[in-house]
């Protein structure tokens, strides 16, 4: 199954820049890992904003709930839309001859 996902991050005023760079590597190695399962298929920034868009396959909404609040920055993701997403029948994907 596939989601779009958005999620918001919000780093503490006060957070130790140390703190702050190990959770960006282990965020990535952690994508990695994710990327490599299958279950972190695109990611966009959003300019000028501290979020993003992802394309993400789970089996279902509870594994993909799991996924995300493993993320290491999840403590500081602060708003999370998630929408399923469902097959259409013009997708260019399926279409395409």
């Amino acid at each position: 199954m596939e989601f779009l996902v958005n999620i918001k991050l919000r780093w503490s005023d006060d957070m130790d820049p140390e703190l702050k760079a190990k959770v960006i590597r282990d965020e990535r190695a952690h994508a990695a890992e994710l990327i490599k399962e299958g279950h972190l298929v695109r990611m966009w920034r959003v300019p000028c904003r501290f979020e993003n868009w992802g394309l993400w396959r789970a089996a279902d909404a509870t594994q993909l709930h799991e996924i995300i609040t493993s993320l290491p920055a999840n403590p500081w993701m602060y708003d999370i839309d998630v929408l399923p997403l469902a097959k259409h029948p013009v997708d260019p994907i399926h279409t395409a001859a």
